[in-house]
């Protein structure tokens, strides 16, 4: 089974459209040290049917350039057989707009808070009513797992298993809960494959490092995680905000208490690898020492069309 890295960037994507950072302009300008990204999505299964996490803006890109997602076995037809959702942010679920031609309802998993979200704040699941429609499931945060069905006719994600952990966030701005984030807007997933027994945890967005994730991230083989923002107060510094990493919900990369901190202290055996990586993350310049200091870590930065086998 695979992972398929569909968009590694943050929201806005690299270069973000509006941008003139020294990043952005550095992709518009041909740098050979950076590499454009579209926003942050996973594939997972193969070879032909495909569980679709997150769905980013860049959707239709992302397909065309993954030719595994469209295995032509009819007139109309793709190799995502369902949606999964980690939060209601949008740049994790406007590509269901995307997916609207699909002939029968599409069907969805996310938590019961994440669905208010797409029902209530930004409605786009209502939307999707007037076209494909939506099988909606919600995703337990009791530590049960969850299998894809067989009516779903993917035979080949059966072996799949998903276990969703509510993760220390915050849910999109257009949310019924903004300011009172409740469980359940933002989880992380434990990817299983009960055939081979390989296990990787996703979580593009994660700002703290509870026990139960702690737990998570030393009992998989590889760890998919938040790489948004290299310092704490990055977004601050060059203009851009007056929020932090932390107040914003991303655990910056650097720092005492960092992403890099906390992965030094993973099993040397686990593969660790950054996603969600924002426009403004100096290691997006694969010549800066920020970069230098992250493969010296044993870290890699994910990349649109990384490949992980579990």
């Amino acid at each position: 089974m695979t992972v398929r890295v569909l968009g590694s960037a943050a929201g806005g994507g690299f270069p973000q459209w509006n941008c003139n950072c020294r990043q952005c302009a550095a992709v518009r300008a041909g740098s050979p040290h950076h590499r454009a990204r579209t926003q942050s999505s996973i594939a997972v299964g193969g070879p032909q049917d495909w569980l679709l996490v997150n769905a980013s803006p860049d959707i239709l890109t992302q397909l065309q350039r993954s030719p595994a997602l469209q295995p032509a076995r009819a007139l109309r037809d793709s190799g995502i057989a369902a949606v999964l959702l980690c939060d209601g942010q949008i740049d994790h679920s406007t590509g269901l707009f995307m997916l609207r031609e699909r002939g029968r309802p599409l069907p969805l998993w996310s938590t019961r808070p994440a669905h208010e979200d797409l029902s209530q704040g930004n409605p786009i699941l209502r939307v999707l009513g007037h076209y494909c429609g939506v099988d909606w499931h919600e995703l337990p945060l009791d530590g049960t797992a969850v299998r894809l069905p067989a009516a779903l006719e993917a035979p080949q994600l059966a072996p799949l298993r998903i276990t969703a952990l509510p993760l220390d966030s915050k849910p999109a701005p257009y949310s019924p809960h903004r300011e009172a984030p409740v469980e359940g807007d933002n989880v992380g997933l434990v990817l299983e494959n009960t055939a081979t027994g390989g296990r990787v945890f996703y979580a593009p967005g994660l700002g703290a490092i509870s026990p139960a994730v702690w737990a998570a991230m030393n009992s998989v083989d590889a760890v998919l995680v938040d790489g948004t923002f290299w310092t704490d107060d990055e977004m601050i510094t060059l203009g851009f905000s007056r929020k932090t990493a932390r107040d914003i919900g991303h655990l910056p990369q650097s720092g005492a208490g960092g992403m890099l901190e906390v992965l030094g202290r993973l099993p040397v055996r686990t593969r660790k690898l950054l996603i969600h990586i924002n426009n403004t993350n100096p290691i997006l310049d694969e010549a800066s020492p920020e970069r230098r200091a992250v493969e010296a870590a044993g870290v890699e930065v994910s990349f649109d069309g990384l490949e992980l086998l579990f």
